[in-house]
């Protein structure tokens, strides 16, 4: 009995001093580096061109047929006025009628082109939510020292900070030496088919191959990375995909007098039911788990040995992130239902037939084709069908943390948010960035608008808002950019 109590303390002994040992040789990620100085803008003027840009309404529908496409050829007019240098010095071509390409011809045909990427289109503001703004969604108000309105976050600050870039470059004569797109398409909010999609053929049409893509998808946040105190910029290497899967039962119909042991109704909830308590499996792999390697060195002790010993502690690191909705989503593909199409005729008569539409977002390493597979095995019933409903996405590749075009990027924000710590990430939704994959080597989105807990609700909600200073940072985080990335 000593004998084994003698080995059982001296394996946890050795692994204490494995979990201590790997938890001291944490060391920071972060890139050391020196100030740069950064160019003069107007913010008056620039805040002013912002808040125009939100005034031009350029909405998508699902319903295509209810796009007002006079509205974007004004938005685009109202472009070339606001910013006469770019128009002078890019090319700039209109795709598929709506969406718009420029094209900023460097000096050097052996350099891969960047790719920056915005969209003109914003969701609506619905009319019972209008009267609930704080200002009208499309009145482009400046007040309290934000920019209010729709596309103020999503994402027309992204489209007017990168022309506001270059224009200021052009104006100090800064000559690029990579080409340097801007791709702005018109239907990003509804799944960018007829916009991005479009450039991108065009582009791969040409033999274009690019060094990188930078969309949106993440930003810089605070108070919500959970033990990290500093602001996080957040750079997302990849997005989930997105699959719709319809769920339709069948049972015996008849009187509600006389029902059945178990209906279609019944069937579909049963169905229902054993998906969601049947979730796909959670694991940390890339790049959620190269977020944790590059936030370790700013967490706590205890988190920090977990992180640092995952081989060890890894269930519990992600049970935790299973507790939040937000960091379950960056673990595991997520399965929701969302829809229960009309069943059913009358409250008296038992329908034979009862559908439900489910949605999941995958996670880079799962497929479409598996999470369909698995869905017909956890129902596991005969009587309920499952069928695709709608278009589907695979999720997309993860770019690689270690290449040169990240650690640029990652330069890039220390030199102008020296307050922050960057890590790799993964977009939950979807962005224009899907349909450029296969001309870009790798695929980056980040905005760095400045976020809290509370902001993140103003994304496709009311009160959109990017306060004026921080609307300076992304201008002249792009200026950076294309000096650290497109320099002769």
């Amino acid at each position: 009995m000593r004998l084994v109590l003698a080995i059982i303390t001296g394996a946890a002994l050795i692994i204490l001093s494995v979990v201590l040992f790997r938890t001291a040789s944490i060391t920071s990620r972060q890139i050391t580096v020196e100030p740069v100085t950064p160019i003069t803008v107007d913010m008056r003027l620039a805040a002013k061109r912002l808040t125009n840009a939100i005034q031009y309404k350029t909405v998508s529908y699902q319903d295509h047929s209810k796009i007002d496409g006079t509205e974007f050829l004004r938005f685009h007019q109202y472009l070339e006025e606001a910013f006469p240098r770019v128009h002078s010095t890019l090319t700039r071509e209109v795709i598929n009628d709506y969406s718009l390409l420029y094209t900023w011809k460097g000096s050097s045909a052996a350099l891969n082109p960047i790719v920056l990427i915005a969209h003109m289109d914003v969701v609506q503001a619905v009319d019972e939510e209008q009267g609930d703004w704080t200002y009208p969604p499309f009145e482009g108000r400046i007040a309290d020292g934000y920019i209010w309105g729709r596309g103020s976050m999503d994402v027309k600050l992204a489209l007017t900070a990168s022309l506001e870039a270059i224009e200021r470059l052009i104006e100090v004569e800064f000559r690029p030496q990579r080409t340097v797109y801007l791709a702005f398409g018109h239907d990003e909010e509804i799944g960018g088919r007829n916009g991005a999609a479009k450039i991108a053929n065009l582009l791969e049409e040409r033999g274009v191959r690019v060094a990188f893509t930078l969309d949106e998808g993440s930003a810089i946040v605070k108070g919500i990375v959970p033990g990290v105190t500093k602001p996080v910029a957040l750079v997302a290497l990849a997005e989930k995909g997105y699959l719709t899967l319809m769920l339709t039962a069948t049972g015996e119909g008849g009187h509600s007098s006389r029902p059945k042991h178990l209906t279609a109704i019944g069937k579909l909830a049963r169905a229902i039911h054993r998906l969601e308590t049947n979730l796909m499996p959670a694991d940390l792999r890339q790049p959620a788990a190269g977020m944790f390697d590059y936030l370790a060195s700013e967490m706590p002790f205890s988190m920090r040995a977990v992180v640092a010993n995952r081989w060890l502690f890894e269930p519990i690191l992600v049970s935790r992130l299973e507790r939040s909705p937000a960091t379950n989503a960056i673990s595991r593909t997520t399965t929701a239902p969302t829809l229960l199409p009309e069943t059913g005729t009358k409250e008296n008569v038992i329908p034979r037939q009862a559908e439900a539409i489910v949605n999941f977002r995958i996670l880079p390493g799962d497929t479409v084709q598996g999470v369909k597979d698995s869905v017909d095995q956890i129902i596991n019933d005969v009587d309920v069908m499952v069928t695709q409903s709608g278009h589907s996405v695979e999720a997309s590749p993860v770019s690689d943390q270690e290449s040169p075009e990240f650690q640029a990027l990652h330069r890039t924000i220390r030199q102008v948010f020296p307050d922050t710590v960057v890590a790799p990430s993964l977009v939950i939704g979807g962005t224009d960035s899907k349909h450029y994959e296969k001309i870009a080597e790798n695929s980056f989105r980040f905005i760095p608008m400045r976020l809290e807990k509370e902001d993140l609700k103003r994304i496709h909600g009311k009160d959109e808002r990017i306060s004026i200073e921080n609307y300076g940072e992304v201008i002249r985080f792009y200026v950076q950019l294309l000096r650290n990335t497109a320099a002769e």
